[in-house]
């Protein structure tokens, strides 16, 4: 019941701010209706959703399962790369964790609102090195440090539906977007921008910051029926790879080398 009534009173100030204009666009005058605390809030709950869909079908990589420590030490050392770049604007907002599905067959990856990031094992292995690793997780860190997925949720389900599950009502609505936030398409402004950042995070690292540039060209290249369930939501691979290029040329940090010892161990025991 407390809930219910607290509904209407969001709404109304969702109003009010939207009469300020100020604090609902971000720099380039697009609308973001969420608070943080909003983005953080209904993050956790399509999270937990999501992690317990996929602890259903056993391929849910607990963090807690000592089986799986190597594999997250290996994994974290990536993200945390890509996160302490010293480019993100929510670091230290969001909790910013990542989660690996067990799924060889699926080569995907896709981000939460708030910041939860989710891998595919059949990503990770059909990547070619490390830099390509941080590249794509950087793209997706990308999406959500930038707020595209709530964005692309409120466009789609609209703000009032959101905030619904903020609250705390409609489950089943819950467990639809869910399920399909690793095939929600963003729009091309979207790709664009999570593209960018990915090579301005990449920058301020040892990585190649063309690394998501890799993964698009053997994935072009690929083609057919193999062809990556993650282009189905990130297409136009071609001139994808050369703006990814044209930025890392720009900032002068393609072309770097690194270990692949740790992602090729990586790779092995997923």
């Amino acid at each position: 019941m407390r809930l219910f009534s607290l509904k209407p009173l969001l709404l109304l100030s969702l109003a009010a701010t939207l009469g300020g204009t100020a604090a609902c666009t971000d720099e380039n005058g697009n609308p973001i209706l969420f608070s943080i605390e909003d983005d953080k809030a209904l993050g956790e709950q399509v999270a937990a959703q999501t992690d317990s869909t996929y602890r259903a079908k056993g391929q849910l990589l607990e963090r807690s399962n000592s089986a799986n420590k190597r594999a997250y030490e290996l994994l974290d050392g990536v993200v945390n790369k890509v996160l302490n770049s010293g480019e993100l604007q929510y670091r230290n907002d969001f909790p910013w964790d990542v989660k690996i599905i067990k799924d060889d067959a699926t080569q995907n990856a896709f981000a939460t609102p708030g910041g939860h990031i989710y891998v595919y094992s059949g990503l990770i292995k059909f990547l070619e090195d490390e830099s390509q690793l941080a590249g794509v997780l950087g793209h997706e860190i990308a999406h959500a440090d930038r707020r595209h997925t709530s964005r692309q949720l409120q466009q789609q389900y609209g703000i009032e539906t959101l905030l619904g599950l903020v609250l705390g009502e409609n489950p089943g609505q819950l467990v639809q977007i869910a399920a399909g936030l690793g095939q929600l398409s963003f729009s091309r402004d979207f790709e664009r921008e999570a593209d960018q950042y990915s090579v301005i995070y990449l920058n301020k690292t040892t990585y190649a910051c063309d690394g998501a540039a890799g993964f698009f060209i053997k994935s072009e290249a690929q083609g057919g029926a193999n062809t990556p369930e993650f282009l189905s939501t990130h297409p136009n691979p071609g001139s994808r790879v050369q703006d990814i290029q044209a930025k890392a040329a720009e900032l002068k940090c393609q072309g770097r080398s690194v270990s692949n010892s740790n992602f090729e161990e990586l790779k092995r025991i997923i």
